[in-house]
């Protein structure tokens, strides 16, 4: 595993932190890093509601790689509630398309740390509906 991924993956590692913030919000068990094409590392975790109002990890870093004024993608991992990297849901690969309408299937992802699996998004998001 190259040092960007080495440091995406502890990133996000360190962002990781499962817990109940109220009855109806729980906050941490997914965690993300993306890494801009500026070369900075952007991290988010999860936040689950008991109704449509949360968020994924991988959105979460993404907004706040906008608020930083950035909005290109080179890579983007997610490290699931067992610890394991795991690819990101169709939001959030839909969020990644609308972003980068041209380049979006460049993005690399990486599927699995333990194995150095990785995968363009094109790979996951074959036919991008627009």
């Amino acid at each position: 595993m190259d040092a960007i991924w080495n440091a995406m993956y502890h990133a996000a590692k360190a962002q990781q932190n499962p817990r109940d913030i109220s009855p109806y919000v729980s906050a941490g068990g997914v965690a993300a890093a993306i890494l801009s094409a500026a070369g900075n590392i952007y991290t988010g975790i999860c936040v689950d509601t008991s109704c449509t109002l949360g968020i994924c990890a991988e959105r979460n870093a993404i907004f706040h790689m906008l608020t930083q004024g950035e909005s290109q993608i080179q890579r983007v991992l997610a490290l699931m509630p067992d610890g394991r990297v795991g690819p990101p849901c169709g939001a959030c690969r839909e969020l990644m398309a609308q972003l980068m309408p041209e380049t979006y299937g460049d993005i690399e992802v990486l599927l699995d740390y333990e194995a150095e699996k990785v995968a363009p998004l094109s790979a996951l998001t074959p036919e991008w509906w627009i």
